[in-house]
């Protein structure tokens, strides 16, 4: 059993992999969008014509939005996605962290609740970050059209309570559509740098 952190739980901190950016979600998000879109636009503007560039810019402004909306609406601190090209294109992944309160009431107890947050999920094992017990989960979503989710992905989730609090919840999720094979080589490998990186997860205790 890990020793008890005692202090205040400021927030979280991790290492990411070059090509990699935060975008924060709960202020700040707007500013990091538009330099997102700004380089992407100078990465590219010597394959786009002119007269297209603020076109494409408008299209990938468009669609990271999309994904900072969902994040969002996932109660999202933080929004992790490539973007910078690995062999020639930008890997089909991103990671969320999430803040999730689930107070604990009568019997229930921590792994109670973490077990309830990845019950949907294909596989879970235990899972220890910096001095945190917590579980992961990993399975395979398929594609449903009605419910706007185009393509099958591939998710990994790791659930930590926040030390020194009886109800708050740090959720890490990340997705990748890999190269359309979600149990092939290109896929894993993914899966396996986002649990690389969490081996860099620490808390900011005060």
């Amino acid at each position: 059993m890990p020793p008890r952190q005692t202090g205040n739980t400021l927030g979280y901190t991790l290492i990411i992999p070059p090509g990699w950016t935060k975008i924060p979600l709960r202020e700040g998000t707007g500013e990091a969008i538009k330099e997102i879109c700004d380089d992407a636009a100078r990465r590219i503007a010597h394959e786009v014509p002119k007269d297209k560039l603020t076109e494409a810019r408008l299209e990938i402004h468009r669609r990271l939005s999309q994904v900072v909306r969902d994040a969002q609406r996932r109660d999202g601190l933080d929004l992790y996605i490539p973007v910078e090209p690995l062999h020639g294109r930008i890997a089909p992944a991103s990671f969320i962290v999430a803040k999730v309160a689930v107070p604990l009431k009568g019997d229930v107890s921590r792994q109670d609740v973490m077990t309830r947050l990845v019950a949907d999920f294909d596989f879970t094992e235990p899972a220890q970050v910096h001095e945190t017990v917590g579980v992961r989960g990993e399975r395979i979503v398929p594609a449903l059209p009605e419910k706007e989710i185009e393509f099958p992905s591939r998710h990994v989730d790791y659930v930590l309570p926040i030390p020194n609090s009886e109800g708050d919840w740090i959720v890490v999720s990340f997705s990748t559509l890999g190269d359309g094979d979600l149990e092939g080589v290109f896929s894993t490998l993914l899966v396996e740098l986002f649990d690389s990186l969490m081996t860099t997860f620490r808390w900011r205790i005060e």
